[in-house]
């Protein structure tokens, strides 16, 4: 089946950088990171990551960039110059939105602290802290190399240094927890005011040393009414829950996961990253990543070798994608972005649709895609009902 598809318009442009080392890799964590060789290749790996962009450029059509993305590893670990030259070249590269959102992950570490206020001025203006917990023994209990006492200090070297969007990340589920130690957790948290929480449960993910060794996890329903718990306080603290882990109060929606959930397009650059770009004049989907060990990355970005693979996606892998990411907004989203970010017929829905409104997991409002509170409830359960192998044939007889 060719995906070579009519798609109306380029989505909007974001910008991942993907920076991969950590001091100690946390027993939870599945992530692309690596633990810091005594001395990080600053220069190298922002030369190396300019080189990237640079070969990913060809694919992309002329746009502004939305938001910018430091991820990782622990990005706070680079210099705040080392950020800066990277900021600066990509400005060279391409246009820049002038209200472009730039989060940049932190460790709350103390190390990382004295930096806060020379990656402002670099020009990142949303930081997002790895909270986790403000209790000393669950943070020892998930490896973190911070304590309560220096990530109360990180949050208020980030506001000194002038961050008026600040995102805080909290699990709930930790080993052993109870119910009220959640609650003092959250309780705290909010207290410090963040305009944006990530707050999600710990999982047990594979290749992990939690998932080799389990440590003892609160049980499925506990860990639930933590959450509803929660996020009644959340709610009348003033925070919305506009996704299945985000809350934030109004106007501090995290933009660049906002494109992720809406099918927009990014580039991604630095070991391990993922982009996904479209180009209207073939139709074409195009997935691509790097390659993940650092030196590997170091030797071959900018070149053939330093695409690890890619993929163009065909219109059942657009269909479940879309639906995947848009179905985890609270307030779902339109229901012709779906024609407009996958260039498919959105008769290609039905009558999945129509059976997930009869279920009672979507609302029937024909112009919002939108899960009902059961359909967030058993939102695995909604998004899988549109992983069919039938849609490419539902595709060819909506074709003419």
């Amino acid at each position: 089946m060719s995906t070579s598809l009519s798609l109306p318009e380029a989505p909007p442009l974001a910008l991942y950088v993907h920076l991969p080392w950590c001091v100690r890799k946390c027993p939870y964590c599945d992530f692309n990171s690596h633990r810091a060789p005594a001395l990080i290749p600053e220069d190298d790996y922002v030369a190396a990551l300019l080189r990237d962009l640079a070969q990913d450029l060809a694919q992309v059509p002329a746009r502004p960039l939305v938001s910018i993305f430091f991820g990782g590893g622990t990005p706070s670990l680079f210099s705040p110059d080392a950020i800066d030259r990277l900021l600066r070249g990509v400005a060279q590269r391409l246009e820049i939105a002038p209200d472009v959102e730039i989060t940049l992950e932190a460790n709350p570490g103390t190390v990382e602290q004295a930096r806060f206020q020379g990656f402002r001025e670099a020009g990142v203006n949303r930081l997002s802290l790895g909270i986790q917990s403000l209790d000393d023994a669950k943070l020892r209990k998930l490896g973190r190399i911070h304590d309560r006492a220096e990530a109360l200090a990180a949050v208020a070297a980030a506001r000194a240094a002038g961050f008026d969007n600040l995102n805080l990340d909290m699990m709930v589920g930790l080993p052993a927890q109870t119910p009220g130690e959640a609650l003092r957790d959250i309780d705290e948290l909010i207290g410090l005011s963040p305009e944006h929480i990530s707050y999600y449960q710990l999982t047990l993910e594979p290749d992990t040393v939690f998932a080799r060794h389990p440590p003892p996890l609160p049980a499925d329903d506990t860990a639930w009414a933590m959450q509803l718990a929660a996020r009644r306080r959340l709610i009348r603290a003033g925070y919305r829950r506009y996704e299945v882990s985000a809350y934030a109060r109004p106007g501090y929606q995290c933009r660049h996961n906002r494109n992720y959930w809406t099918f927009g397009d990014y580039l991604g650059i630095g070991a391990g990253a993922h982009g996904k770009l479209s180009d209207p004049a073939s139709g074409q989907i195009l997935r691509r990543w790097k390659p993940k060990q650092p030196r590997l990355y170091l030797q071959s970005a900018g070149t053939p070798a330093g695409i690890a693979g890619e993929n163009r996606l065909a219109p059942p892998d657009r269909l479940f994608e879309f639906m995947l990411n848009a179905l985890r907004l609270s307030d779902g989203v339109p229901t012709a972005l779906f024609g407009r970010h996958t260039g498919l017929p959105l008769g290609l829905l039905e009558p999945v649709r129509g059976e997930a409104v009869a279920a009672g997991l979507l609302h029937p409002d024909p112009a919002r895609l939108l899960p009902t509170a059961r359909g967030r409830r058993f939102l695995n359960d909604l998004v899988e009902m549109f992983l069919m192998e039938e849609a490419g044939e539902r595709y060819a007889s909506n074709s003419p």
